[in-house]
C-alpha cells in the first residue's frame, strides 16, 4: 500500500488495515520458517506497509 493511499484512509480504515496486515505478515513469517516461501520478498513489502500504517495513525493520534 502506498503512502498516497494510506493518507486518504479514516483512523478506522487505518487500524482495520493494520490488524489485517499484522496478521498476512506472521503468516508468512511462519510460512517461511517451515519451508522457504517462493518471494521473501512479499514479507519485507507487508513489513513495510505494517510500518506505514502504524506511523500514520501515531500522526493522526498526536495531532
Amino acid at each position: 500500500m502506498k503512502q498516497s493511499e494510506i493518507k486518504n484512509l479514516s483512523v478506522e480504515q487505518l487500524r482495520e488495515n493494520l490488524s489485517q496486515a499484522k496478521k498476512t505478515y506472521n503468516s508468512l513469517k511462519m510460512a517461511h520458517a517451515i519451508s522457504p516461501i517462493e518471494n521473501p520478498l512479499q514479507i519485507r513489502t507487508v513489513r513495510r506497509t505494517v510500518a506505514r500504517l502504524a506511523t500514520e495513525i501515531t500522526k493522526r493520534e498526536q495531532q
